[in-house]
Formats: C-alpha cells, structure tokens, sequence
C-alpha cells in the first residue's frame, strides 16, 4: 500500500536531525505502537506546527518555558501578536460553511 503523506521525488526535501540512539528506539517503538512510521509521525507533527494546532502550539510553549528557549517577554509578545492575529482573521475571514453558504446563495439566484 503506498503511504499518501509521501511527497513526490520531484519536489520533497529532506529533513533531518540528531538524537540519542534511546530516543531514537524509543520513537520506533511508539510509532510502531501506533501504527505508523517515523515519516508520517514527524509530517503530522510538522503540519500540525505550520497550520497553528492549538496543541502543539500549546506544547511548544510549554517546552520554550521548560527549557528556557526564549525569554518570558519575548514569549509573551509572540503570544499576544498571536492572539492580535487570530482576533483578525476572526474579524475579516470567512470561515468554510460561511463560504459554501454563500455559494449556495449565488447558486439559488441563478
């Protein structure tokens, strides 16, 4: 069965990083309880991360917290630009059943 999450040959990059070979086994054997492989895994947790899921985001800063990547103001201002950008998209975006409704609309005019 061919695995979907693949991207095509022609146009992927490779992706790849270090840890601890317990770590490592430890991911194979997770993965592998779960029923997927290492690839799909980190492709769901990076789509996650790009499409804002609020928990990974929510887990991101708990380890930036934890771990002391940024500074606590610097951390509180990206959360509140966060916040302020949610808050617009709020305000002027429409939302996919707002979209489909309007279709319908136009659809019912015709």
């Amino acid at each position: 069965m061919r695995d979907v999450t693949i991207p095509d040959p022609n146009d992927r990059k490779k992706i790849m990083f270090y840890d601890t070979p317990k770590r490592h086994a430890q991911l194979k054997i997770r993965c592998q309880h779960d029923g997927m492989n290492q690839s799909q895994f980190l492709r769901m947790v990076v789509t996650g991360y790009i499409e804002g899921d609020t928990n990974i985001i929510e887990f991101i800063n708990d380890c930036k917290e934890k771990y002391s990547i940024q500074g606590k103001v610097r951390r509180s201002k990206i959360s509140k630009l966060q916040q302020d950008g949610q808050k617009l998209s709020e305000k002027f975006a429409l939302k996919d059943d707002e979209i489909e409704s309007i279709f319908d609309i136009l659809e019912n005019d015709i």
